[in-house]
């Protein structure tokens, strides 16, 4: 952790003692630095109190304030000469092109959300459910409903009928917008289809899709049900072509979208963010990431379908009049070289992408990097888990050329941007490969151990948030108790009137006071930098007929860092074998989607457990980490640890054969 800091270009020279000064001066009053940092941007009518800490930890931003997200992304640019810049360079999967303006953008979402008020009969409060692919009509609806002053609730398009269907009900949706299919490493996949089923299981629990808008994609052959189904392009070519749609005044603290992140209960968690205090969050942390300029050309490689997408493809560059790429596939086809090639093409200034892919890419070896250009790089990112030395370095002088600095990132879903992370656009600090280095202006992080004490430099402990912040959630849809338990019962004193935000994060602080991410502290899996319960897995795993009991533990992965592995028991009567575990992969596969599918099920007859019953993963974990599993003397049978020994051992085996 004392890693020697780079240096860098003439370009960006870093300054720590410049940028510490502005981060003092910025908690030192957090109110006063928030609202300054708001008035930066179009309201409506501007608040009464900066933060309502009247009914902790339900804080509210920006109280009494009133505006529409659509007026500092689209609506600012129209009459200027950013509405004749290119908003989206989409390059679809089979190299299909779409270049689109910030006019045809306004454009495009006026119409949309003309139709889905006129003809769909969305209005101000309704939740609507988004499931669609990396395809420009998905950023397009997530902007026509919030300028009704609806509420959008992005389904990630890789998950499967059934987890749509459960956010769907959780939500309470009347409305779905999806497309007929999409391309996905040369095939297509039938998205309608799955969506179809959801809408019919939603219906079976209780809550009626009563309209369903589908984007022709693919042009696959779907099953339109007249009454409830539409075309997207019939409705567009239904409004009026200079169709204005005035943004809906929304209060700061209303909800301005619902986005589902995996938990350690079965039930996915719809994380809420309130309108104003998510933009006004976003709009500054994105201009501190990556010191945006008129002539960038931004690429967030993720998916609109998970928060990096929400942040960092739609309304954070918007706001800032950025020109950006949007790709539909997957990042190695049909070569390897894919993502250099559009670096290249469309001369990429920016590149923010996760650790995973970039493991991917270094495996296929530098022969395909050097094929192409990648001199326009200025800055490069990473986002969704912590990045090793390796894999830094690699990045920074073969991707970067050893000129452009890495604004590693820290955040969540919950978070609504990043929180710890280098700021370009403020002053550089020295970079150390695998720190994601300090807390971002506003905020006030901490490593405390577990019973509370403030961690030494160099010991490891658990990441704290000590102060609201106007990116944080506004709560989980529809379960407030759940909020309170899972993010601020580890640290707070609500008799003191201490509240500590919990992220469950292990971290480590160096002696120049650098943040080192050391992972997962709960019972939740990075798989890919994608969150994903380990419970809810169980829960679908234990839905085969054949499942008596399920423990699911990570385990390494050289590409995606962890992957889940399943300890399966076996009802009276089943025999383990290769077929049986080939169904139970498709029961999680059917039941949550393909990232969840577990690298390995491995059948044993007992679970290591306690006398009063809990599954002890931590056991698991130790042994397939190769660590000592510590003590095991609270445990029921002592037994079971020889027996989960020996099947991580022939899964060892296994791999390296």
């Amino acid at each position: 952790m004392s890693e020697e800091a780079l240096p860098f270009s003439e370009v960006y020279v870093p300054d720590k003692d410049r940028y510490l000064e502005y981060y003092r001066k910025s908690i030192e009053d957090i109110e006063r630095f928030w609202d300054e940092r708001a008035r930066e941007l179009i309201w409506i009518k501007t608040w009464d109190q900066v933060l309502d800490r009247s009914n902790p930890p339900f804080y509210r931003w920006f109280k009494g304030g009133y505006t529409n997200i659509n007026l500092n992304a689209l609506d600012k640019w129209i009459g200027t000469s950013t509405a004749n810049k290119v908003a989206y360079y989409w390059e679809g999967e089979p190299g299909d092109r779409r270049v689109i303006s910030y006019y045809d953008l306004y454009v495009e979402v006026n119409r949309f959300a003309w139709a889905l008020r006129e003809l769909v009969g969305v209005k101000e409060g309704d939740a609507v459910t988004i499931y669609l692919p990396m395809i420009p009509e998905l950023p397009v609806s997530m902007l026509a409903v919030t300028r009704l002053g609806g509420i959008h609730s992005v389904v990630f398009s890789g998950f499967s009928s059934s987890a749509l269907a459960d956010r769907i009900v959780d939500a309470r949706a009347r409305v779905l917008i999806t497309a007929d299919g999409f391309y996905r490493r040369g095939r297509v996949i039938e998205l309608k289809k799955a969506a179809d089923e959801a809408v019919k299981l939603a219906e079976d629990r209780g809550v009626r899709v009563e309209k369903v808008v589908v984007v022709r994609r693919a042009g696959v052959d779907v099953n339109m049900v007249e009454g409830r189904d539409y075309w997207y392009h019939d409705l567009v070519n239904e409004a009026p072509v200079k169709a204005y749609v005035k943004p809906v005044p929304r209060k700061s603290d209303d909800v301005l979208f619902i986005l589902y992140t995996s938990g350690t209960t079965g039930r996915p968690k719809g994380i809420m963010h309130s309108v104003g205090g998510y933009m006004t969050y976003v709009y500054n942390v994105f201009k501190w990431n990556w010191d945006p300029r008129s002539d960038d050309v931004f690429w967030c490689a993720a998916d609109i379908g998970w928060i990096t997408g929400h942040t960092y493809i739609v309304y954070g560059p918007l706001m800032h009049g950025e020109t950006q790429v949007m790709y539909e596939g997957a990042p190695d086809y049909p070569q390897p070289d894919r993502i250099w090639s559009m670096i290249e093409r469309y001369s990429v200034t920016v590149f923010y992408t996760s650790p995973t892919l970039l493991r991917l890419l270094l495996r296929y070896g530098d022969k395909w990097i050097e094929k192409h250009d990648l001199s326009s790089i200025r800055i490069l990112g990473t986002v969704g888990e912590p990045i090793n030395p390796e894999v830094w370095r690699w990045y920074y002088k073969k991707i970067g050329g050893g000129r452009a600095p890495i604004v590693d990132t820290w955040w969540q879903t919950e978070t609504g941007a990043a929180m710890i992370s280098p700021a370009p656009g403020l002053s550089l600090v020295p970079l150390k490969p695998g720190s994601a280095t300090y807390p971002l202006p506003g905020i006030v992080a901490d490593i405390l151990t577990p019973d509370g004490r403030k961690a030494e430099p160099g010991e490891k402990g658990l990441l704290v948030i000590k102060e609201p912040w106007p990116g944080m959630l506004m709560g989980i849809w529809g379960d407030p108790d759940r909020y309170i338990k899972t993010y601020w019962a580890m640290f707070s004193r609500p008799g003191d009137g201490v509240w500590i935000y919990y992220p469950a994060d292990y971290a480590v602080r160096d002696e120049d006071g650098y943040f080192w991410l050391l992972g997962r502290a709960d019972e939740v899996l990075n798989v890919a930098g994608h969150r994903l319960g380990t419970i809810e897995l169980e829960d679908a795993i234990v839905s085969h007929p054949a499942v008596s009991e399920a423990a699911v533990v990570g385990a390494p992965d050289p590409i995606k860092g962890e992957v889940p592995v399943a300890f399966v028991v076996l009802k009276t009567g089943y025999e383990p074998s290769e077929r049986l575990e080939e169904e139970i992969k498709e029961e999680v596969r059917k039941l949550i989607g393909p990232i969840a599918v577990p690298s390995r099920i491995l059948f044993v007859s007992k679970l290591p457990k306690t006398r009063s019953g809990k599954i002890m993963r931590r056991i698991m974990i130790a042994l397939l980490h190769g660590k000592p599993v510590g003590d095991v003397t609270t445990l029921e049978d002592p037994s079971a640890v020889d027996e989960v020994r020996s099947a991580i051992e022939e899964f060892k085996k296994l791999m390296k054969e």
